[in-house]
């Protein structure tokens, strides 16, 4: 199947309605590597599931399964598709200043083509995709930017080829992509975040959901912790800075899951699952100085396991740690990102001034959806 969409977007340029979507980024934490499959899938076991699995609003039941929260952010990359040659396909970043191009049904599946493989896999023609980021200097953060843009394409090339495909199915489709592609180790809740947005509590099923047929890979269970209007009261007590230095997220990955096949890495692993709920019960139950515990704890779990994860970011650590602030290095640690928490919302701002000239902010407010379109859809 091809779908030509040459004329519909010279169009839709001449008009200024060139169709696109702006897909954003995550801040992650505690439970911030549970979604990759080895960890969902090693660490996972059958739970004892209630007839109502919301009749407990803190759903105790799931204390022990591989969960991560995800809260969205205003940062994240701009996706705009552009008419171009009828029998080709393109996908070209401003900011890293790339571009490739393939004929459409004939893209080999290269680390370099994992964006265009996506459009060549929904049948598209005629089209460039452009990417460009929302913000200078969130390249490389550890906000989950190469899952955005990944999702982001899929979103983008779904709703050009009529929607075949479900939100649910476009999140292991993005994964999937990056994974195999060799772009990055990854799992399912940046890409999840994408497409559902919000404060979410992801409860993960590396098979599918007991019990309900047609779920699969990338399947969750997921919750609201906090509503839109109370993102402020998150907003206040984190912040988020730059180290300048960055290292491969890759690094610290594979780190994580030699250690996963140790006895005692596996253990520390595993103490992975009762922090990261704690920290979701934190921010359901605002129980500030619990979001604290959870953070400073899963952070020496992660660093136990591999010292290289706060590689650059040792110093705004210690500086944080005297305002009586938790820090933790975004993603796997690698992109520079570190998120600063606070329960007091005053003495996070002390440390802003503490720091302002020696590490960049990136400044962010907290959304409810994962995704916007614009100019869509195309056809009803």
């Amino acid at each position: 199947m091809s779908i030509q969409l040459r004329d519909m977007l010279e169009e839709a340029s001449k008009n200024d309605t060139l169709p696109g979507v702006i897909a954003y980024n995550r801040i992650d934490g505690p439970g911030s590597s549970l979604d990759l499959p080895e960890f969902q899938q090693s660490l996972w076991s059958m739970p004892q599931m209630p007839a109502d699995i919301e009749a407990d609003q803190a759903m105790k039941w799931t204390r022990r399964l591989p969960r991560t929260i995800g809260i969205t952010i205003d940062t994240g990359t701009k996706i705009e598709a552009h008419s171009f040659d009828s029998d080709l396909i393109a996908v070209q970043s401003m900011d890293y200043g790339t571009e490739v191009r393939g004929k459409s049904g004939a893209v080999p599946p290269t680390k370099e083509n994992w964006l265009l493989k996506i459009l060549d896999s929904f049948g598209l023609t005629g089209v460039k995709f452009v990417l460009r980021n929302l913000r200078s200097g969130t390249l490389s953060s550890g906000l989950g930017g190469s899952a955005t843009a990944a999702t982001g394409v899929c979103v983008l090339a779904n709703e050009l080829a009529g929607r075949p495909f479900s939100h649910a199915q476009l999140i292991p489709m993005a994964s999937r992509m990056e994974q195999y592609s060799g772009v990055s180790l990854t799992g399912a809740q940046e890409q999840s975040n994408v497409i559902y947005g919000g404060v979410v509590d992801y409860i993960w099923f590396p098979w599918g959901i007991p019990g309900q047929p047609g779920t699969g890979y990338g399947e969750s269970i997921r919750t609201e912790l906090i509503r839109p209007e109370d993102y402020r009261e998150l907003e206040r007590r984190m912040a988020i800075f730059h180290t300048g230095r960055i290292h491969l997220s890759t690094d610290t990955n594979s780190v994580w899951m030699d250690a996963l096949m140790t006895p005692e890495g596996y253990k520390l692993h595993a103490g992975k699952l009762e922090v990261a709920y704690l920290f979701r019960e934190g921010l359901r139950l605002r129980r500030w100085e619990q979001i604290f515990d959870s953070i400073q704890a899963y952070r020496e779990i992660r660093t136990t396991l591999c010292p290289e994860y706060m590689s650059g970011a040792e110093e705004i650590s210690a500086l944080a740690g005297v305002r009586k602030c938790a820090s933790f290095p975004l993603g796997a640690g690698g992109g520079g990102g570190v998120l600063v928490y606070c329960a007091d919302p005053e003495s996070l701002q002390a440390l802003r001034f503490d720091i302002q000239d020696t590490y960049m902010e990136i400044p962010f407010r907290i959304r409810s959806s994962g995704h916007q379109l614009i100019n869509l859809p195309c056809y009803e």
